[in-house]
């Protein structure tokens, strides 16, 4: 687990200017993820990496061009799972680029455990002294 130990971060920098709306601190992760949505009509698949998350929402950088307000569905290889976590509603909320967020809608029991404990496990010791 060493190799996914990261500090939280709550500056907004990486979103070109854009205002840092998450309402938990960001956790930077990189590994794998598919999307899957609709835009202007068209099944939409793409794939990509996720660059940091919350309990809230996920910085992705994919290969697929998406538009703010689409709706999503998100298949994440997350760490220390056999199966990709599968997250049925989402929707980006900021785009640049490739870049951009997605808010994470009413996620299922299982789902949130294991992003809490993704999260959890991702925290430093000497983070956690900082307010959990």
């Amino acid at each position: 687990m060493g190799s996914h130990t990261a500090t939280p971060v709550t500056t907004g920098t990486e979103l070109n200017g854009q205002s840092d709306r998450r309402h938990s601190s960001r956790t930077p992760a990189l590994f794998s993820l598919l999307y899957s949505g609709m835009n202007t009509g068209q099944m939409l698949i793409g794939d990509g990496i996720v660059t940091n998350l919350s309990l809230g929402g996920i910085g992705i950088r994919g290969n697929r061009s998406v538009t703010p307000g689409m709706d999503m569905a998100l298949f994440v290889d997350l760490p220390g799972l056999d199966e990709p976590l599968c997250i049925a509603q989402s929707r980006v909320s900021w785009v640049a680029g490739r870049q951009f967020g997605v808010e994470l809608g009413t996620l299922k029991l299982e789902e949130k455990n294991h992003l809490q404990i993704f999260l959890c496990n991702s925290v430093t010791p000497s983070d956690r002294h900082g307010g959990i």
